[in-house]
């Protein structure tokens, strides 16, 4: 578990490496970017700030008299603690209540997107692997190859053209029906939420499907020449089981090990088809902060994504110990 252990404590200074950034940012800004945030603050609501907002926005962005170490040390507590500030669009609502409310549309993208295009991948790589040169083989690569190419924001500008607005099958933006109150034990709201995010799910799964097929075709024509693939066939044994028991379960490892890793690496094609689909996650959040600049929630969804990402890594790492024992040793 050295290895394990060695992992974590690279993934802490890189958190740590980020909080610092995250720091730092503002105060390398031109002028003073708390009063800037003050100022945007005072022109949208026509009120000064509260003393407590005003404490907030100092010890965050800024305090020309204050030590800057001190400023980091409330700064990371702040951060710690779950408050990253207040934003100027929605002030006075917390950075981290706009957060909440958006991640866990994106995460769902995010995760059921990755799953659903490694499962296909994975399964398609196998079976071109198997037998590679085969006609199938030459049609279906070079359609891996176009999809993978297409940045995820464009791919969803064409399924919106084609699939909602020429024919009308699905409803080009949102995520559920706004008519439907919002009740996870309601399978109406249910079946709304997964009609809903049938395009933005599409594109990232077209997106995202051919690196795990390539990987794992790649694995394959390595594999089914390995002596105990061979010595299976030799046994007679059905090449369906052959495939699925002994070739396909070695070659799985490098992507199954990934699996968890690209779940972080896709916020930022999530982000990206959010826009898109008007999907009501952190990617849409994050250009309208832009729009306004509103400077307290877009560093706080960068340092988000920056977080989640290392979570997940550290997760493929952890997966990773556990099928693969020669980490151990380590």
């Amino acid at each position: 578990m050295r290895y394990l252990g060695k992992r974590l404590l690279t993934y802490l200074i890189v958190a740590l490496i980020s909080l610092v950034a995250n720091f730092m940012l503002p105060r390398f800004m031109p002028g003073n970017p708390a009063d800037q945030m003050i100022q945007s603050i005072v022109a949208k609501t026509g009120n000064m700030p509260s003393p407590y907002a005003l404490a907030q926005i100092y010890a965050r962005y800024g305090d020309p008299n204050q030590n800057v170490f001190v400023a980091f040390w409330h700064y990371l507590v702040q951060t710690l603690s779950g408050d990253l500030g207040l934003s100027i669009q929605y002030y006075p609502v917390p950075v981290a209540d706009l957060i909440g409310r958006a991640l866990p549309w994106t995460l769902y993208l995010a995760i059921f997107s990755t799953i659903i295009g490694w499962i296909i991948g994975t399964w398609a790589g196998a079976k071109l692997g198997w037998k590679p040169g085969r006609k199938l083989d030459s049609i279906i690569t070079p359609i891996a190859m176009f999809f993978s190419s297409i940045p995820a924001f464009w791919l969803g500008l064409l399924l919106v053209w084609f699939i909602s607005y020429k024919h009308g099958w699905l409803p080009p933006q949102g995520a559920y029906n706004e008519s439907l109150p919002i009740n996870l034990l309601d399978p109406t709201f249910l079946a709304s939420v997964a009609i809903y995010s049938i395009l933005p799910m599409a594109t990232l799964v077209l997106v995202g499907f051919a690196n795990w097929m390539f990987t794992m075709r790649n694995m394959m024509i390595t594999t089914v020449n390995e002596d105990y693939v061979q010595l299976a066939r030799a046994k007679g044994l059905k090449p369906n089981k052959v495939l699925k028991n002994y070739a396909a379960r070695n070659a799985l490892l490098p992507n199954f090990t990934g699996l968890a890793q690209s779940i972080g690496a896709s916020l930022t094609a999530v982000i990206l088809a959010e826009s898109v689909f008007i999907y009501p996650g952190v990617g849409s959040l994050l250009f309208a902060a832009q729009g306004t600049r509103d400077y307290p929630v877009m560093q706080g969804i960068m340092l988000l994504i920056i977080l989640v990402s290392l979570v997940f890594n550290f997760i493929a790492d952890s997966v990773y110990v556990l099928l693969d024992p020669r980490t151990k040793e380590k």
